[in-house]
């Protein structure tokens, strides 16, 4: 019990005191780390690139969510197909395997037609040019 106390005051004082010492510490010159940012501020460039937009970033992730997801589908056509050719004539394991056949069918079109609706919408939508009329 006694050794339980010493670790845990010792933790305390790791998670508690030290910050505090070190955030305590003045610069060599006598000047504040505030003073420095004011002087120099820090300036970040976007990771994402110049032209990103909001709707073109959410379409992007979309289409990587729809990716991954179509591999699953494949992964449920092999899954399916496997079942099937290993059925050995059983009744049972080859309705299974067409049953997962059909439902990874039905699940492809579901992910093609999502597809399609977020490009239509991310693209043709939102990103629609607008048209300009000129004066004569």
């Amino acid at each position: 019990m006694k050794k339980l106390i010493v670790i845990f005051s010792i933790s305390l004082f790791v998670v508690l005191g030290i910050p505090n010492l070190v955030y305590g510490l003045e610069t060599q010159g006598g000047t504040d780390d505030r003073d420095l940012l004011k002087e120099n501020p820090v300036n970040l460039d976007n990771p994402l690139g110049e032209d990103i937009t909001p709707q073109s970033f959410i379409g992007t992730i979309i289409q990587g969510v729809l990716g991954i997801v179509g591999s699953l589908a494949l992964a449920m056509f092999i899954y399916g197909g496997f079942i099937w050719m290993t059925a050995a004539g059983n009744a049972e394991q080859v309705t299974k395997g067409k049953n997962v056949l059909v439902w990874a069918t039905l699940g492809l079109v579901i992910i093609f037609s999502s597809y399609a609706l977020v490009r239509f919408v991310i693209y043709d939508l939102i990103d629609a040019p607008t048209e300009q009329t000129s004066n004569p």
